[in-house]
């Protein structure tokens, strides 16, 4: 008999009136009300996660390589945006309306980069709930961008038999034959898909952990259910890591994910019981 735990069963919508999946006209002059939040709950509510007490730390950061604006004179100019959310913010940004908002930058004059980045500050913390942190690297900054992979024991290369492509915990076991350890452990094979549109996700997931030894083919097989699963990138990392914390009961853990590129922005959710954030560093499939 199996003993899947189907997280596709699982009620989870998005606000009905989201962009995202629907047909939009793309609009090239600053409009800040084509921002729209999806709320944190919808996903932490399936999880008993109390918004008042989450179990981690840490923070949803976003590149967007696809800014553009122009100056008084109608020059444009572009950089490269790194946008930080608070994961206590009541929304998370939703995609494709970060998308528009940004295209609408394209055709809208602004008196300097500074003038974008208080701009976009503004507008991103309101549609948060919460204060958002940007900052913008300029051309003349862009050969200091730094390309940094995972380090880590990589699980990608166990010979394991895949059964399940929905969200399945009884994967998640400890080795007790191993006692207590201290070790990080990387897959590139983590996929999900849109909550709302089906189209897939791509990642490479972190994750490091303290105490009983986690078993390295029941971890890699439960990141592998994930693969027809549908949810955004911030809930899928916060499902992995509460199920891992209720499964295994680490002492210690992070669980950091960067997923690739989708209209010029990536996501990069990061959720920690001990340790900061780490550095913003592009991976080679981003």
């Amino acid at each position: 008999m199996s003993t899947e735990k189907s997280f596709e069963k699982l009620t989870i919508s998005a606000p009905d009136d989201l962009s995202l999946g629907k047909q939009v006209d793309y609009e090239f002059e600053y409009n800040p009300t084509l921002l729209q939040g999806v709320p944190r709950s919808l996903s932490r509510d399936t999880l008993n996660l109390d918004a008042h007490q989450l179990p981690f730390e840490g923070v949803d950061t976003w590149t967007g390589y696809e800014l553009s604006w122009l100056n008084e004179k109608g020059k444009p100019h572009v950089a490269i945006l790194q946008c930080n959310v608070p994961i206590t913010s009541e929304f998370l940004i939703e995609s494709k309306s970060f998308k528009l908002y940004l295209n609408s930058f394209n055709q809208s004059k602004f008196a300097s980069p500074e003038e974008v980045t208080v701009t976009l500050e503004k507008d991103l913390s309101r549609c948060a709930g919460a204060p958002v942190e940007v900052t913008l690297m300029l051309p003349n900054a862009f050969d200091t961008l730094v390309f940094s992979e995972f380090k880590g024991t990589l699980l990608d290369d166990l010979d394991v038999e895949i059964e399940h492509y929905s969200p399945t915990t009884e994967y998640l076991k400890v080795d007790s034959s191993k006692g207590r350890v201290e070790e990080t452990l990387i897959s590139h094979l983590l996929k999900s898909n849109c909550l709302i549109t089906s189209q897939p996700d791509w990642a490479s997931i972190q994750i490091r952990y303290a105490g009983a030894a986690i078993d390295h083919e029941g971890l890699l097989k439960f990141l592998i259910s994930f693969r027809q699963h549908n949810e955004f990138h911030e809930q899928c990392v916060e499902r992995i890591y509460t199920e891992i914390m209720q499964r295994c009961q680490p002492e210690k853990l992070t669980v950091c994910a960067r997923y690739t590129r989708r209209g010029g922005l990536d996501i990069n959710p990061f959720r920690t019981n001990f340790e900061q954030p780490y550095a913003n560093h592009r991976q080679a499939r981003q």
